[in-house]
């Protein structure tokens, strides 16, 4: 069966996820000095970053990408799998709407946390982003225990949580000196999960448009 064009689209989840990965393995190489193991991503792209012209380069497809795709996700999934796994998709999308639109607003005005008002917004989106994030991996995890044919769903939900979860926890307990190492935990378990989420649609069938 031919694939309709909005399943095509959910592979723009993979490629936000290689735009991401790109910007972050690459940006580096332009930031004297900086210590993957021991400092933040967000670091490369914060606003006096010398790293910043080629991070905006690199990622360019992140943002738009990863919107993309999980907006494309919940329109595919519109009428499909059960009211609680649509839920947690949703809630999901909205995490992914706020943390393009919120970083890209208010970027860390200096590597580190600086204070200005620009880094205390910075902090209110990211805190927004996690608990939007952990609700709605649980939520989806949920939907993946009640439901067999949301399985799946559940089991890519559940790795992208327990890689919080490292990343939160391990924050917390390693020496600041690989405190870069368990951060990367974190900030590739959303836009993983999002690419997760565009292979499903990708690979759904068949695939009943309304």
């Amino acid at each position: 069966m031919k694939k309709p064009l909005i399943q095509w689209l959910g592979l723009l989840g993979p490629v936000s996820f290689l735009s991401y990965a790109a910007a972050v393995l690459f940006a580096p190489l332009a930031y004297p000095g900086y210590n993957w193991l021991a400092q933040a991503v967000s670091d490369l792209s914060a606003a006096n970053a010398p790293s910043l012209a080629l991070w905006n380069r690199l990622s360019a497809l992140y943002n738009v990408c990863e919107v993309a795709c999980v907006t494309v996700v919940c329109v595919g999934i519109q009428g499909k799998k059960t009211r609680l796994l649509r839920l947690g998709l949703y809630l999901f999308a909205g995490m992914e709407w706020i943390s393009a639109v919120g970083y890209r607003m208010f970027p860390l005005s200096d590597s580190g946390y600086a204070g200005a008002f620009q880094d205390v917004m910075h902090m209110v989106v990211t805190a927004l982003v996690v608990l939007l994030s952990i609700v709605s991996l649980a939520v989806i995890i949920a939907a993946g225990i009640r439901d067999r044919g949301c399985r799946s769903y559940g089991i890519c939900a559940g790795i992208a949580l327990a890689m919080m979860l490292v990343g939160a926890v391990g924050m917390k307990l390693v020496p600041a000196a690989y405190f870069g190492v368990v951060e990367r935990f974190s900030v590739f378990a959303a836009t993983g999960f999002n690419a997760a989420l565009g292979i499903h649609l990708f690979l759904e069938r068949p695939m009943k448009m309304r």
